[in-house]
């Protein structure tokens, strides 16, 4: 389990936009709006999950 900060989170429609973009890689992980964070479940998925974040226009750094 990795956790990212994603400072470009500001609202909900982030956090939904978040949801179903790791949703539809099958990535199983949290969002935290008020830490503005996301945690990714299997470290397996972490690489993934970086490209598909950054994709959507959100740049995460492991905390």
């Amino acid at each position: 389990m990795k956790t990212y900060v994603c400072e470009e989170m500001m609202c909900d429609g982030c956090v939904s936009r978040i949801n179903k973009g790791l949703d539809q890689e099958g990535i199983a992980h949290r969002v935290n709006l008020d830490t503005k964070t996301v945690v990714i479940e299997k470290d397996e998925d972490c690489e993934k999950a970086v490209e598909t974040l950054d994709d959507l226009g959100f740049t995460a750094v492991e905390k």
